[in-house]
């Protein structure tokens, strides 16, 4: 199956049941998805239960693999909410025809987010081209993908003359090291573990310098953000409040054994991640950099991308429905 083939199948299983999500859980609950091995300040505040006293709901966290299942969960009503989704996920699934909107920037990481190559091919940005005909694993419809087309449209490396196979990074990271594929790309814990077996091709820094942005986002189904508003700009509180706590460098010792706990990790570990991210404040998130429109034209960036790459059918003409600032610019006034 292609690399096209596989990917539009899951976002018209999404498409299809896009209408099917209920604004609002049952008796009092919302279920929010979150990553592990992925440590960020909003798990101090999840493990205190800060966001069940401050919301008034009790909030359900569930685990997931990748942002593209993150999608077809908020689509089918089991996720209300989702934090640290990709962009490239919330993309393809938006362009698919998903009703979802971004409502807060969760985290920048250029650093934790890339593809490794096999230390026993010896290849690095020298000698990219070699690739051809190699093994990848790549999560796709994710940030890690939309790098992964990146880089190989800047080394030139045609995606044709590449085995891509669709493999979670936890996975991949395994694979690597087991010598069963050559080269996998991935984030966070997983890609710790990946480079004690391989290389990477371009620094965050080298990225960035392509336009190869990598951040993730808070994200809702559009019925959730209209019909609960304030409830969402409450969460989105609870989550900046943490964030501040965190930026302020005088809670780390109180908050990473907490943190790391909650996402699965050993303290060290988690520490040398989180040391990676960025998290920026409400006022910074509304500026014209992230979701003041920022955001919406680097989402038809990757759209486009994705479309070029065949990896897609079609990019919308706009992302800036996909966006909503009003929860956030609520909870700036709270």
């Amino acid at each position: 199956m292609t690399i096209k083939s596989k990917l539009m199948g899951a976002v018209a299983g999404v498409a299809m049941i896009a209408g099917a999500a209920p604004a609002m859980a049952a008796d009092g609950e919302i279920t929010v998805a979150y990553f592990l091995e992925w440590p960020m300040p909003f798990e101090y505040a999840k493990v205190k239960g800060t966001y069940d006293k401050e919301m008034g709901v009790k909030v359900n966290w569930v685990s997931f693999d990748t942002g593209t299942a993150m999608s077809a969960a908020m689509a089918s009503g089991d996720v209300h909410i989702s934090v640290s989704q990709g962009i490239p996920p919330f993309v393809v699934a938006a362009s698919a025809g998903q009703d979802i909107q971004v409502v807060d920037v969760a985290v920048s990481y250029s650093e934790n987010d890339n593809c490794v190559v096999s230390s026993a091919l010896e290849i690095d940005k020298e000698s990219a081209g070699e690739l051809a005909g190699k093994k990848v694993a790549v999560p796709l419809g994710t940030a890690a993908h939309y790098g992964f087309l990146g880089q190989m449209a800047h080394f030139g490396v045609d995606l044709g003359s590449l085995e891509i196979v669709d493999m979670a990074p936890a996975e991949s990271a395994a694979a690597l090291a087991q010598g069963s594929i050559d080269m996998a790309c991935g984030w966070g814990g997983a890609l710790r573990r990946m480079k004690e077996h391989g290389n990477i091709l371009l620094t965050g820094a080298e990225k960035e310098e392509l336009g190869l942005l990598v951040f993730d986002a808070t994200t809702a189904p559009a019925a959730f953000v209209a019909e609960e508003g304030e409830l969402l700009a409450k969460f989105l509180k609870v989550t900046a409040d943490a964030n501040a706590m965190w930026n302020s460098g005088d809670h780390m010792d109180e908050m990473l054994p907490v943190i790391a706990k909650d996402a699965g990790m050993d303290l060290e570990d988690a520490k040398a991640t989180i040391a990676t991210f960025g998290f920026p404040s409400i006022d910074e998130q509304l500026s014209a950099k992230w979701l003041g429109g920022g955001t919406q034209g680097f989402m038809k960036g990757v759209a486009d991308v994705f479309v070029e790459a065949g990896s897609i059918d079609s990019a919308l003409d706009s992302y800036e429905n996909a966006v909503s600032t009003a929860p956030l610019m609520a909870a700036k006034g709270m």
